[in-house]
């Protein structure tokens, strides 16, 4: 009973002062775009915007984010520590940061194969030449879809904390709240709305734990552009419909002809190590694991040495370096 009269007094909040919401929601957003405008190349790829970031100088990396981020998740420290050794091509995904949704696609939201051959395309526009992937964490879901589909413009694979194989259980709560009616048209708009700086690294904590959030790391990657609705609607619908993409791609990992490099932690409570990085290096006909113990979910942040050998093993392997 109770948790239906706090439905209710939701509802009610929200009928009575929806004009009030929808202007406090337009504001931020526009106080985000504003403080936090494209800093990359604006690329039109078969009428779709794409945000790329293109910076450093030696074999092609093209970088893919996580769930709800943003490719400033890179240029935090990955990037400016390897610029002088890589050329990194670093894609906002379909609907985060400044990039669009896929234009002229069926389906409510677009699958992972959707976005490895945008992202394959947009890589493709700047120049990549057979370019190692990195994807991290949903990204790593990406990456091996990009592989699997354009392994002959692919160098390999950097996959970490990744998605990769089928998991028990369900999602965490916000997931699977926001995959409701209630999560859809309250939560989400709610959340756009009154979301601070505290809530904001209360989340960032649970994310990198039991790692610490680098300082400084809430700022640069600006996170009044994560919580746009309609950024929060379609993450939370990418994620949502991810479980059977991944049961399909799974399948296919034995043809995966290319040298992948797997960076995984074993405290990552979000993308488990056993249920993914343990199967998926069993599976792949060529992979190498880098098994951190007690490391989280971040670890390119976490244990960034153990990452970037993980990428220049790669390059080496790969006839890159």
């Amino acid at each position: 009973m109770l948790k239906v009269a706090l439905l209710i007094a939701a509802l009610l909040a929200l009928a009575g002062c929806g004009t009030a919401l929808d202007k406090r929601i337009k504001a931020r957003t526009a106080k985000a775009l504003a403080e936090h405008p494209p800093t990359g190349q604006i690329l039109d790829v078969n009428g779709t915007r794409v945000h790329v970031h293109v910076e450093g100088t030696g074999p092609d990396v093209v970088l893919i984010h996580g769930a709800g981020g943003n490719w400033q998740d890179f240029t935090f420290s990955l990037i400016p520590k390897l610029k002088h050794q890589f050329r990194f091509i670093a894609i906002d995904r379909p609907a985060h940061g400044h990039t669009g949704r896929i234009a002229g696609r069926a389906g409510d939201v677009e699958s992972v194969n959707e976005q490895a051959d945008l992202l394959h395309a947009a890589a493709e526009m700047v120049g990549a030449d057979k370019p190692i992937v990195l994807g991290q964490s949903y990204g790593g879901a990406v990456a091996l879809a990009y592989g699997l589909r354009h392994g002959a413009d692919t160098s390999g694979l950097v996959i970490v904390s990744g998605v990769s194989n089928p998991w028990e259980g369900d999602l965490d709560i916000w997931y699977r709240l926001t995959d409701t009616w209630f999560g859809r048209h309250v939560l989400i708009p709610m959340t756009s709305a009154f979301a601070n700086d505290q809530k904001a690294g209360e989340t960032l904590e649970a994310i990198f734990a039991p790692d610490p959030v680098p300082e400084g790391y809430l700022e640069h990657m600006g996170y009044g552009l994560a919580i746009r609705p309609a950024q929060l609607k379609t993450n939370a619908a990418m994620v949502n419909s991810l479980l059977p993409q991944i049961e399909a791609q799974a399948k296919l990992y034995s043809g995966l002809d290319m040298p992948v490099e797997i960076v995984h932690g074993t405290a990552d409570t979000i993308v488990p190590y056993d249920v993914h990085a343990v199967p998926l290096s069993q599976k792949l006909p060529d992979a190498r694991v880098t098994k951190l113990d007690g490391i989280g979910h971040m670890p390119h942040h976490a244990d960034a040495p153990s990452t970037i050998n993980a990428l220049r093993r790669l390059a080496k392997r790969a006839g890159l370096q």
